[in-house]
C-alpha cells in the first residue's frame, strides 16, 4: 500500500509530509495512522531538535477525508483528538509549513503546531458550518490561538480568509513569498538548534500550562520552575559555555 505520510531527517529536523495530494491531504484514518507513527519516531530520535509537518501539491490539509473518515473518541490511539494532543504535547518543538490552502480540520493542524509559516497565496476557512456541522475538535486548539472576534468571525461564516487576516488572527505565526517559504521554516529551525533540547521541553510546559493557573498561584509556581531550573544540567551547561565564551555542547 502506498504510503500517505512520509518523513526524513535532516540536519537535526524532522520533516513529516502528508503526502496526499490525490484528496488534497485529507485527514483519513490511514493517514492519521501514519502520521501518528512518524511523530512518534521522531520525538524518539535524539537527533532530531525539531518537527516540521509540511503537505504535498498546492493543498497543505483539506480537512476529514469523508470516504474514510477519522476516528474523533477521545484518547482513542489514531484517533484526532489524540493526533492533535500529541503535536500540541511534543517536547520538541513543532513548525506548521503551511504549503498551501488549509481547510477544516487542517486548520486544527495549524494551530496544534508551536509556530506556523504561510505562503502569502494560502487560503484558510472553517468550512464545517457550510456542510451542516461545526469545528468542534479544533476548536479545542484553534480558539486559544486566536483573537475571540476574529475566531467567532470565520467559525460562524465559513467564509475564505486569506494568510494575512490568519496571521492578524493568530493562527499563522509568520506569512512570506512562496519563494521565501523553505528559508522561514530554515531559519526557525536553525534557532531551535541552538536552544537546549530539555529547556525547550520545559518551556513547552510552561506556556501550556500557565494559563491555566490561578493569576495568584502563577508567581509560586514559575518561581519554584526557575529555581529547579537552574540547578538543571542543560542550564549548568549553558552559563559555563556563556562564562567561557564557547558555544554550549548542544549548539555543535
Amino acid at each position: 500500500m502506498t504510503p500517505v505520510v512520509r518523513s526524513e531527517v535532516d540536519g537535526g529536523t524532522a520533516t513529516i509530509t502528508l503526502d496526499s495530494p490525490a484528496n488534497r491531504n485529507a485527514l483519513s484514518s490511514r493517514l492519521l495512522e501514519q502520521l501518528s507513527a512518524a511523530l512518534d519516531a521522531a520525538v524518539a530520535d535524539d537527533a532530531v531538535r525539531s518537527i516540521v509537518l509540511t503537505g504535498a501539491g498546492t493543498v497543505f490539509c483539506a480537512g476529514a477525508d469523508l470516504v474514510d473518515p477519522p476516528g474523533n473518541t477521545p484518547g482513542a490511539r489514531f484517533g484526532f483528538p489524540t493526533i492533535l494532543q500529541t503535536i500540541q504535547t511534543c517536547p520538541k518543538p513543532v513548525i506548521g509549513k503551511i504549503n498551501g490552502h488549509v481547510r477544516a480540520g487542517g486548520l486544527g493542524l495549524v494551530a496544534a503546531c508551536d509556530l506556523a509559516i504561510a505562503p502569502h497565496d494560502a487560503t484558510f476557512a472553517f468550512s464545517e458550518v457550510r456542510i451542516g456541522v461545526i469545528p468542534a475538535i479544533i476548536a479545542v486548539v484553534c480558539q486559544p490561538v486566536m483573537t475571540p472576534r476574529s475566531f467567532a468571525r470565520h467559525v460562524l461564516t465559513g467564509a475564505v480568509f486569506d494568510a494575512a487576516a490568519a496571521a492578524a488572527s493568530g493562527l499563522v505565526t509568520e506569512v512570506v513569498d512562496h519563494a521565501e517559504l523553505d528559508a522561514a521554516v530554515s531559519a526557525l529551525t536553525s534557532d531551535f538548534r541552538l536552544a537546549a533540547p530539555d529547556a525547550i521541553a520545559r518551556a513547552k510546559s510552561l506556556i501550556a500550562e500557565l494559563p491555566l493557573k490561578p493569576l495568584d498561584a502563577q508567581w509560586e509556581w514559575t518561581a519554584a520552575i526557575s529555581a529547579v531550573q537552574f540547578q538543571a544540567a542543560d542550564a549548568v551547561e549553558g552559563i559555563a559555555a556563556f562564562r567561557e565564551k564557547r558555544p554550549p555542547r548542544w549548539a555543535t
